[in-house]
């Protein structure tokens, strides 16, 4: 009986193994909770507590760590707040990018977000690049390891609104994704 509790209180001290944080930082799921939190405050903050608490340097996870702090930006009222949420999340997709600068999930997270900044603050610098990454990253899929129902989002989301020239719509248009 004292080996089985000795056992149980052990298990409540061990942290989560790097499997157990895998599985809690599906990348399927960050991308439907972060779909989510995009639309609702409420999904927003249950989102941006899970990714504040997420250590490691996985450059994917940690370009959702980013988008996490963005779209707290939203949220927020105060425009000091939105500021900081803004400059943290760019600071997050850096290091992202840095760790994997060719992948397109990464540089579509990042141009999602610097293209709903207002221009005046300076914080979109890189839509062009991350733009050509995405375009490139689509023309190689499946190679460029993107699943395919996020290579379709991210077709359909650069062909709407102002996101691409004329030209560069024709070139996305032009992907077949299966």
């Amino acid at each position: 009986m004292i080996n089985l509790l000795f056992f149980l209180l052990l298990g409540l001290v061990i942290e989560v193994s790097p499997a157990d944080n895998t599985r809690i930082y599906n990348l399927s799921t960050l991308r439907q909770e972060y779909l989510k939190a995009s639309k609702d405050e409420a999904a927003a903050k249950r989102f941006h507590k899970k990714m504040a608490a997420y250590e490691e340097k996985h450059p994917v996870r940690l370009a959702y760590r980013g988008a996490s702090e963005a779209v707290m930006a939203k949220y927020a009222w105060n425009p000091y707040s939105k500021l900081k949420h803004v400059k943290t999340a760019a600071g997050i997709f850096e290091e992202a990018v840095g760790m994997d600068e060719t992948n397109p999930e990464i540089r579509f997270l990042r141009f999602t977000v610097e293209h709903y900044i207002p221009r005046y603050l300076n914080l979109s610098g890189n839509l062009e690049a991350d733009k050509a990454a995405i375009i490139e990253g689509l023309k190689k899929h499946p190679k460029s390891g993107m699943p395919t129902e996020m290579a379709k989002t991210i077709q359909s989301f650069m062909l709407t609104k102002d996101h691409c020239t004329e030209a560069e719509k024709q070139v996305i248009k032009s992907i077949v994704i299966n």
